[in-house]
């Protein structure tokens, strides 16, 4: 079973402390190479998280920006963290980068808020309906047979997060279209709705459905909200993740994560209530693919 730990969310977080402390020296990134004896792409490489840094270049980015003291050995400790592997490394050959990455802020997350407009989400999928949803999402792409069952593997894996002994909380809001939007056989579909019953009495988990009979107040694509614990006392931003065609983007900045978590509030205020929401995919899963 996967664990819990991973190194991306503390190497941001170490990233976003090494670039405050940069600003607050008043120094640019050029004069922190010209003083260390690094190149300009290095410093960026660090404070945009490209690259986890080795123990001694933050010792030596540390003594710079004069830290001491306890600061100084919680940043020491998120660097020794955050060269640490997550267990989805052993599918990297089959999972694009940007995906790799979203894992380990999952894995880390203490709670997810998630808008769906197109398909279940992957934490609330069945292993026959993920299979079906990666040979329609990849039927554009030229991907081997092989990757798609890694990154079917990779997407049940993820589940463990709900299940964990400090599980993620959970709450998605699911466009109705996405009960009824066929992506497999019917017999596929029936028992995916019927999983969505059996997660929902999960005391982590809050599902509820929009009805597209219903109020429809924001006009905004799937959008999934995360947050995150404290760490070694330093806190780490919000961050909304977006798919699209070409890949995935992150926002991190505050007034606009911030937007997407009233806005998930207001969708999540005119949505149909835990309980209407579970009758209404038990009719779905009946009347729909029953």
């Amino acid at each position: 079973m996967p664990g819990p730990s991973s190194g991306t969310v503390r190497n941001r977080r170490l990233a976003t402390e090494l670039r405050r402390l940069r600003e607050r020296a008043e120094l640019t990134g050029d004069d922190v190479a010209e003083r260390l004896g690094w190149s300009a792409s290095k410093v960026s490489r660090i404070e945009n998280a490209r690259q986890a840094p080795r123990l001694g270049d933050v010792r030596s980015l540390l003594e710079l920006y004069g830290v001491d003291g306890t600061y100084r050995e919680q940043l020491l400790q998120l660097a020794r963290d955050a060269v640490r592997k997550g267990w989805w490394e052993a599918y990297s050959d089959a999972l694009p980068e940007p995906y790799a990455s979203y894992i380990g802020l999952e894995m880390e997350a203490e709670e997810i808020r998630q808008w769906e407009t197109q398909v279940v989400p992957g934490l609330l999928q069945t292993e026959a309906y993920a299979s079906a949803v990666e040979q329609w999402l990849h039927s554009i792409e030229m991907v081997p047979p092989s990757r798609v069952e890694a990154r079917v593997e990779t997407r049940l894996a993820r589940q463990s997060v709900l299940t964990r002994e400090a599980p993620l909380r959970l709450s998605i809001v699911l466009d109705e279209a996405t009960l009824l939007r066929r992506y497999a056989s019917t017999d596929v579909m029936r028992e995916q709705l019927e999983h969505l019953l059996e997660l929902a009495e999960l005391p982590n988990v809050t599902l509820q459905v929009l009805r597209l009979d219903g109020p429809h107040p924001i006009a905004t694509g799937s959008f999934t909200l995360l947050q995150f614990p404290q760490v070694g006392g330093i806190k780490f931003h919000d961050v909304t993740y977006i798919e699209h065609l070409n890949g995935c983007s992150y926002v991190e900045e505050e007034t606009e994560t911030y937007r997407h978590r009233l806005s998930f509030e207001r969708l999540s205020a005119e949505a149909l209530d835990p309980a209407e929401s579970m009758e209404l995919i038990s009719r779905t899963a009946r009347d729909a693919w029953g």
